[in-house]
């Protein structure tokens, strides 16, 4: 067991931006960063939330592998699409900035893409894809990242968890938002089992020979996670291919780092990670209200069907995080001790305290607690 510590939201978000400015970064930017790994953190996807303050964010800030300064520049431009050199800025204001304008263009053509080049890791996927839902339209995020996956008999990690997400507005129901990564689970899953003395599930990942394991250190020492749906005999090879398909749209056709290619955070130089923004104007091929009420009705359909033995409900893609997202708000956002532990030494170390009242603290399962 280890302990859970919950804080206030705003208590949480001040600090990082405080953290950031402190580290060179401009305070419109440092929000922007703030609110994207909270939005994270709200959802329940700590593994791309605040655990990575330091450990990603603020060592490359601090090493200069990651320019604070940094902005867009345009490589190409149509009037449907835009590719951007994200010149080594950091990722989630680098991604703010391109799905803004992939909207605009969007707003005159119906459909839109833009690129991005030289970015860094840009936190969760879904957060750029919602950006879409204000405006009627469907929104698509993709990013590539450091390779941890290894292909369909391959046993050498060559693909990152290479996230999905795609947003659509509904009627009255929450918005349908897939966010989901092409691995079988994050390699933060991993790390908790490790800290945990647990074993893995069969079919997480390999050992560095290839072989399915079920020891965390055997993954963490050489090893690599299956691809969505595991080994082949569970078709994990659809996984393999959709992780490829985000390094084409993300990597290759951007002209990105790609496969083994992106950079491990802990590496000298820019991490040149890519990323793939889509925005699908509604009324671009049918009245949005009719769109809307049609997916209220493809929700109902499944929302009202029968239910395994033992389940009580059955949830639409981003429920669950909608409404993880509503408690924490009001009752805090939970953090790991260790999290927590590692926030006060980052902190500490550049002069910004992290010196705030817990709301509460209780005793969790470590295995349960990441996403």
């Amino acid at each position: 067991m280890s302990k859970t510590i919950v804080f206030r939201a705003e208590d949480l978000f001040e600090f990082m931006v405080r953290f950031f400015t402190k580290l060179g970064v401009p305070e419109e930017r440092a929000k922007i960063t703030a609110e994207i790994l909270q939005a994270a953190d709200l959802r329940g996807v700590s593994s791309h939330g605040m655990i990575r303050l330091q450990t990603y964010y603020g060592s490359r800030l601090q090493k200069g592998l990651i320019d604070p300064l940094a902005n867009n520049e345009i490589v190409r431009e149509n009037i449907a699409s835009l590719a951007l050199d994200g010149k080594n800025g950091l990722g989630q204001v680098v991604a703010k900035d391109a799905m803004s304008r992939c909207i605009e263009k969007a707003k005159q053509t119906g459909i839109a893409i833009t690129t991005v080049s030289n970015s860094n890791h840009y936190g969760i996927a879904g957060y750029y894809a919602m950006m879409a839902l204000e405006f009627e339209m469907i929104g698509i995020s993709l990013t590539n990242s450091q390779p941890l996956v290894a292909p369909t008999y391959g046993r050498k990690r060559l693909l990152g968890t290479n996230p999905i997400a795609i947003a659509a507005p509904a009627m009255t129901s929450q918005p349908f938002v897939l966010d989901m990564a092409t691995s079988i689970v994050p390699i933060g899953k991993v790390t908790y089992y490790d800290k945990a003395g647990e074993s893995l599930p069969e079919g997480w990942a390999i050992d560095s020979n290839g072989n399915g394991t079920t020891s965390p250190k055997e993954v963490l020492e050489g090893g690599a996670l299956y691809p969505l749906g595991g080994p082949d005999i569970l078709r994990g090879y659809k996984g393999y291919g959709l992780a490829m398909l985000v390094d084409i749209l993300s990597g290759v056709l951007s002209g990105a780092a790609f496969g083994k290619n992106v950079s491990d955070p802990k590496n000298p130089g820019p991490a040149n990670v890519g990323h793939f923004f889509a925005a699908i104007r509604i009324d671009a091929f049918r009245d949005p209200n009719d769109f809307k009420k049609d997916l209220e009705a493809l929700f109902n359909q499944l929302k009202t069907a029968e239910r395994a033995e033992g389940q009580d409900r059955i949830y639409i893609h981003g429920e669950k995080e909608f409404e993880l997202a509503e408690k924490y708000k009001k009752d805090g956002i939970p953090l790991l001790e260790e999290v927590v532990k590692s926030l006060i030494d980052a902190g500490s170390s550049i002069n910004v305290p992290f010196d705030f009242d817990p709301i509460r603290t209780f005793e969790s399962n470590p295995i349960q607690s990441e996403n």
